[in-house]
């Protein structure tokens, strides 16, 4: 007789105790991640509620871990480590740029990471306003942060050896008269040399081979067709009247009558560090001198060099510009005198 064994295979049970330190440890991890993870998307909010902007510049070759540092030392991050972990999982650990930013505290970690990536640095306006002599251009440098020494040297003209706006400037001669007016975009490492170049570059734009040859055919060099130029501009703040006080300038300098301009005498009073007067005497002056003055006295605008090039088919002899923005033009002095009685009171009592 065969017996038959059945085997019979006996199951390990583990201790409770030790399911026990198991579930607690799972359930200790899960809390952790949680823990953690909340704590990662909690550093990621803005710092505060401000919109006061702080400037950032991040240098060449800044890690991380410095650019991280920084910015939680700035009070612009909560957290340098959130910081790291965030532009590690995103992979733009590389994408960070160089470059000077307007970073605010209301700004949470993945919208200031988005700045550095894509290098939208903070950029401000340095303006050159029309009809502005040099002096007040140098005050709008220093307005822009630039230092007395960086205006010296970006104003000295033989920085600019060569340019296309300067051939015709006279060897001794400044830039009066050549920055053109306009915005120019800058940076923290907007060298002023830069923004000088951008402006004669605008002013080289309007000098057109159309220009220069009309400066010509009314018996003027460039230069002298950019002094006279400045001299509209300053006196006719109306672009369409620019025409008519253009002829009237030519007219009296081809026939020897003074210019009898108010404001090349006020630039020579000014110039000399007095108060603008029709009186003081200087080559500015032109009631007292005639011709041309010896230099541009502002910059100029296009409308202003169009008139020089193209002025008015008119026979004025005389303008004033009135309080109201106006320009009365006249052919005889009486008509000239009643007009500045009529019209001029504020601007004619310098």
């Amino acid at each position: 007789m065969k017996y038959a064994y059945k085997t019979q295979q006996t199951r390990r049970r583990w201790p409770r105790r030790v399911l026990w330190v198991i579930a607690i440890f799972i359930v200790l991890i899960v809390l952790a991640t949680v823990g953690v993870r909340t704590m990662y998307n909690q550093n990621l909010k803005a710092v505060s509620s401000s919109s006061h902007a702080v400037s950032v510049t991040i240098g060449e070759g800044s890690s991380s871990k410095a650019i991280a540092a920084k910015l939680k030392k700035l009070g612009l991050i909560r957290s340098t480590w959130a910081f790291q972990w965030y532009i590690s999982t995103k992979e733009v650990r590389d994408a960070l740029q160089a470059g000077t930013y307007s970073i605010r505290p209301d700004q949470t970690t993945p919208q200031i990471v988005a700045l550095l990536t894509h290098g939208k640095i903070a950029t401000d306006l340095v303006t050159i306003l029309p009809a502005q002599r040099l002096d007040q251009v140098k005050t709008a440098f220093e307005s822009a942060g630039y230092t007395k020494a960086e205006i010296d040297k970006a104003l000295n003209p033989a920085e600019y050896t060569g340019n296309p706006a300067l051939v015709d400037k006279p060897a001794a001669a400044s830039l009066e008269g050549y920055l053109y007016p306009d915005s120019f975009q800058k940076d923290a490492g907007t060298s002023l040399e830069t923004i000088v170049q951008e402006s004669l570059a605008e002013m080289n734009k309007h000098l057109t081979p159309d220009i220069r040859a009309a400066f010509a055919a009314q018996g003027l060099s460039t230069y002298q067709g950019i002094i006279l130029a400045s001299i509209v501009e300053q006196e006719v703040s109306n672009a369409t009247d620019r025409a008519q006080a253009a002829q009237v300038f030519l007219t009296r300098l081809r026939t020897g009558i003074s210019l009898g301009s108010d404001v090349t005498a006020f630039y020579g009073a000014i110039a000399a560090g007095q108060k603008p007067s029709v009186s003081y005497d200087s080559p500015y002056n032109t009631r007292l001198h005639k011709g041309l003055p010896p230099t541009p006295i502002s910059n100029v605008s296009a409308s202003s060099l169009a008139a020089i090039a193209h002025p008015a088919a008119t026979n004025w002899l005389f303008f004033v510009s009135g309080d109201d923005g106006k320009t009365y033009f006249s052919q005889t002095i009486q008509q000239h005198d009643q007009q500045t009685q009529l019209y001029c009171h504020k601007l004619c009592q310098q």
